[in-house]
């Protein structure tokens, strides 16, 4: 039994989350996939679960986005004490 992998896509453009929903499907891959359409989303998101089974494994970021871009998000993310690894 393999484990699910938790996936955070962090998109604003519909077309691009569906392309990436179907091209998830067609994989082998077992995954939970949480979408969120901006930067502040996805830094509200990392906020709550954080140190939680569902902190994401995996996470695709679009970098031109609204509000907070992918840069800026990446920033905050490499401050985050319970996001450091190693």
């Amino acid at each position: 039994m393999s484990q699910r992998v938790e996936i955070l896509l962090i998109e604003d453009t519909p077309s691009d989350v569906r392309l990436t929903q179907e091209a998830l499907k067609d994989s082998k891959l077992e995954y939970n996939l949480t979408v969120v359409n901006d930067g502040e989303q996805a830094m509200d998101y990392f906020r709550r679960v954080a140190g939680t089974a569902q902190q994401p494994q995996m996470v695709l970021l679009d970098l031109n986005m609204p509000k907070k871009n992918g840069h800026e998000v990446l920033k905050e993310l490499k401050q985050m004490p319970l996001l450091k690894v190693g």
